[in-house]
């Protein structure tokens, strides 16, 4: 299998399958004397761990990373930076229950990956999907805490869940203090109340529903990203639509810009001191394919979970016409612990645009 790689300069790798042994990523590229502990990167770890409320799968993972190489004791600081060399972190996996897949090994689940890797590979992991499943994005989190640190204190990257099945947030009660105080990393108090009872019913009626997820990186100097082949927002978006159940990602604006006029959709701008003030941001941060300085906003729209307990029409390997049913443990919403993996997406193609950046101007 091929493709298992993200980025040019900072690239990320990430391997393992969801019912395997563990999972986890090799991050390359990172430049060499940045403070890296465990520790650094468990709590962004634990923020998309599984089992941690009803309203997420009950898998209990407790997803401890360990590094099992780049760092090295500083005399300096006495303590672990990075040497410059590929870092290499891993992730137990401790809570496998491949039996609940056993009655499905000969069949497609719809919704998932089964039929089209079988189709390619002439194999599948049945259980879980393997490489398909979600359990992957572990690692893209683990290597995400590691983009952040080479982007350094002055950049933030915040994710947002904005919309739950029909019901989406009232976007003038947004607060980034209120999406840790809630289940959903939902911006509106009102809006996670609503969610909370909508979610219950759809998880009792053994049904799921999708979601989109909101990501803003603020802090991002202009000047980053490259035209043509090389733009800001097509690393992004690529980022973003590799994530597990992602169907569509916008930058800014997105879709709504078509029913906007020139006027309303160009982002006007005034001199301020020595820098530009834009007076809108329709264009998410990035212009001809290069950072603004404003905030870098993207949505993606992930998909409702395609495990349900409902019983779906499908076929066997052999060509049989069954139904199907999925046990095990699942998300009603995948979309809840997406938030933290967009972060970490968008953190990882922003920290590959600074080298470039710093690669071909110096500074």
């Amino acid at each position: 299998m091929s493709h298992n790689t993200y980025g040019h300069l900072f690239r990320v790798t990430t391997w393992g399958e969801s019912h395997g042994p563990a999972i986890g990523c090799v991050v390359d590229g990172c430049p060499p004397g940045i403070g890296l502990t465990e520790a650094d990167i468990q709590k962004w770890l634990d923020r998309r761990r599984p089992g941690t409320s009803r309203f997420v799968t009950q898998r209990q993972e407790e997803d401890k990373v360990k590094i099992l190489s780049g760092v090295f004791e500083d005399d300096r600081t006495g303590g672990p930076v990075t040497t410059g060399t590929p870092i290499s972190l891993m992730i137990e996996n401790t809570d496998q229950r491949s039996k609940d897949y056993t009655e499905i090994r000969d069949s497609y689940r719809p919704g998932h990956a089964d039929y089209v890797y079988d189709q390619k590979y002439g194999v599948r992991d049945y259980r879980g999907g393997g490489r398909s499943s979600a359990r992957e994005t572990a690692s893209r989190v683990a290597a995400g805490a590691v983009a952040r640190l080479v982007l350094g204190p002055s950049i933030t990257v915040r994710a947002a869940v904005v919309q739950i099945g029909p019901h989406a947030i009232d976007r003038s009660k947004w607060s980034w203090d209120e999406v840790e105080n809630n289940p959903f990393w939902c911006p509106d108090k009102d809006a996670a109340a609503k969610w909370e009872i909508f979610l219950d019913e759809t998880r009792k009626a053994g049904s799921s529903c999708g979601a989109i997820v909101e990501v803003v990186a603020d802090g991002v100097p202009p000047g980053w990203g490259a035209p043509v082949y090389g733009k800001l927002e097509a690393d992004i978006a690529s980022g973003l639509m590799s994530i597990n159940a992602v169907k569509g990602v916008e930058i800014g604006a997105g879709f709504a810009a078509a029913a906007l006029s020139g006027e309303q959709n160009a982002d006007e701008m005034r001199s301020h001191g020595n820098s530009v003030e834009f007076l809108s941001n329709n264009n998410g941060g990035v212009l001809g394919g290069i950072s603004t300085g404003q905030p870098i906003v993207a949505r993606m729209v992930v998909k409702p979970t395609s495990s349900i307990l409902t019983p779906r029409k499908t076929v066997t390997k052999q060509g049989e016409d069954t139904d199907i049913r999925t046990k095990g443990r699942h998300d009603p919403c995948v979309g809840i612990r997406g938030a933290p993996v967009a972060e970490a997406m968008l953190a990882a193609a922003l920290a590959d645009h600074k080298l470039r950046h710093l690669g071909q101007t110096g500074r």
